[in-house]
């Protein structure tokens, strides 16, 4: 088993007025040669968007682009002509592919939005554009791993053009449990969304990301009342990044 941790204290920072965004690895101005990317898991920005504000129009392509609202709203729209709002307890995700624009504003004038958006590799390049949003909270039971997105069309949640899987847990104090790793030569990307864990015996607290890699369970115990997101990712980047 490998493992490598990411404190929330250690990650890249930059404050714009109307964006502060926490970057677990390398991004924009950070830049940390040893935290460019865990596999094919190649961005966890938190981001807080003051009213009013946001991202404009802006390209991406051959990513497949993950975004889980943790408070407030966030809207969307797109080159494709999908435009929306997702609050907390749904998920989002926009396979760039090909090549697509989009915007992501603060949905309210006044309420501050918090927000992750997840960046993935996509398994081949140019795959056609898509857009996908659902809610989660229907389906999340306690204090068990629930998967949230995956490969598959017909599984629950969102699906995108890579071989990974989310599942989201929420968790009361001294609840143990075990992730089970879907695919081999996968890895675990555990990030804290609230609360305290240990995972494989590693504390870890709000915002700080633990990966573990080589290994088939990983064990969990929730330290406190806890919620956690699970990244299960390739850790072999795909051909056409060589």
């Amino acid at each position: 088993m490998k493992t490598i941790l990411h404190q929330a204290k250690t990650r890249g920072f930059a404050n714009h007025g109307w964006l502060k965004s926490y970057h677990t690895f390398s991004f924009a101005d950070y830049y940390d040669p040893a935290r460019v990317n865990f596999g094919t898991l190649r961005v966890i920005n938190e981001d807080r968007v003051v009213g009013g504000e946001g991202f404009g129009t802006h390209p991406h392509r051959d990513m497949e682009i993950i975004s889980i609202p943790l408070s407030g709203a966030l809207e969307h729209k797109d080159s494709m002509g999908n435009g929306s709002v997702i609050k907390r307890g749904e998920i989002q995700v926009m396979s760039a592919g090909t090549g697509v624009t989009h915007s992501e504003m603060n949905a309210s004038d006044e309420e501050l939005v918090h927000f992750l958006q997840i960046w993935i590799f996509s398994k081949e390049k140019g795959v056609s554009p898509r857009y996908q949003q659902k809610k989660i909270s229907e389906f999340v039971q306690p204090n068990e791993f629930q998967q949230i997105l995956s490969p598959n069309p017909d599984d629950q949640g969102v699906w995108i053009h890579q071989d990974a899987w989310f599942s989201w847990g929420e968790f009361a104090k001294e609840t143990t449990t075990s992730y089970t790793i879907k695919r081999k030569g996968n890895g675990a990307y555990f990030f804290i969304i609230s609360g305290k864990v240990e995972v494989e015996g590693q504390q870890l607290g709000p915002s700080d990301g633990f990966g573990v890699w080589e290994v088939d369970n990983i064990s969990v115990r929730a330290m406190e009342g806890a919620v956690v997101l699970v990244m299960d990712v390739p850790m072999q980047l795909p051909n056409y990044l060589y």
